[in-house]
């Protein structure tokens, strides 16, 4: 058995020329994936459309009518920052489920990734930042709705605060949320999470992975969650136009190998999701986003 990735050919839509949101990387992932000898087809899994009222568990039914009918208003269209399309709400929804379907298969399995998913600004009545439905929350949601899980641990090591998943669950034991970001970086106001780790601009690798490493073991011990989602953006890189951190591509991977056996050796399944990465060179990004599943597919051998 290989490790289980989530892919649909629905994550990419068109968006107008010179968008700043890197949409063909979701596809380039998949292709680069296979071309790598990385994954094969056969183990790609393909995730259905998500309930309406698994999205209202997180959302308000007001919010999410109107972004699927096209009628949210201007300003909070800009918020957003993605010009509306039903080709767009689709694929929001079917990322959604991705993630809600990582996150069933780690269970059954131990790891799985997904190759989409961490829109973690999205708030439950406004999207924020190119995130429109949190994935992340729905799917610590859903599958306590479904009795699957009680506890969720959420490691959220994007480069910008996870602070739509902080707001959602702040009153909330059952799902706990730890952010390791860059301080002076968007979003502008911070929410709190359960633990954040505000980091200083131009932090490296060593620095970095040591500060992770005095954070999680202890992380999980304490939490003992039935499942770990985490938001593996690759926007603390160097050569990210929107992170501010100075991690390398070697940096990158040993954080994935660091996260992954951690809380794998440890027992704890991991359900992955890509997260934020802007670069104007897509081979590079693209390349940068495969190591969380050069390096799942590594630790999954190894402990399988």
């Amino acid at each position: 058995m290989d490790l289980p990735i989530i892919y649909h050919p629905n994550y990419v839509v068109p968006l107008p020329a010179g968008h700043r949101f890197p949409m063909p990387k979701f596809s380039q992932l998949y292709e680069l994936l296979i071309a790598d000898g990385v994954a094969h087809p056969a183990q790609f899994h393909t995730p259905d459309y998500p309930l309406t009222e698994w999205i209202t568990l997180i959302h308000t039914p007001e919010y999410v009518q109107a972004y699927s009918t096209g009628t949210l208003d201007a300003k909070a269209q800009r918020r957003i920052g993605l010009p509306w399309s039903s080709a767009l709400v689709n694929r929001t929804c079917i990322a959604v489920g991705g993630t809600i379907l990582t996150a069933k298969l780690a269970l059954g399995h131990g790891l799985a990734c997904n190759t989409a998913g961490g829109t973690h600004h999205a708030f439950p009545s406004y999207g924020s930042g190119f995130c429109i439905f949190n994935d992340l929350a729905i799917a610590a949601r859903v599958l306590q709705k479904l009795q699957l899980v009680e506890k969720v641990l959420i490691i959220d090591l994007d480069v910008h605060q996870g602070d739509g998943t902080a707001y959602i669950f702040q009153d909330d034991a059952s799902v706990f949320t730890f952010s390791m970001h860059c301080e002076v970086n968007f979003p502008g106001t911070k929410q709190k999470s359960d633990l954040d780790v505000p980091l200083p601009a131009g932090m490296e690798d060593d620095a970095y992975l040591q500060t992770l490493a005095s954070y999680l073991p202890d992380l999980l011990a304490q939490v003992k969650p039935d499942l770990v989602l985490y938001d593996a953006g690759v926007d603390p890189h160097a050569g990210d136009r929107l992170g501010k951190l100075a991690l390398t591509d070697a940096g990158i991977y040993r954080r994935e190998m660091q996260v992954l056996s951690t809380c794998v050796s440890s027992g704890y399944p991991v359900a992955c999701v890509i997260g934020g990465g802007y670069a104007d060179d897509f081979k590079s990004l693209v390349y940068r986003h495969s190591l969380l599943h050069r390096a799942a597919s590594e630790v999954y051998h190894h402990y399988r």
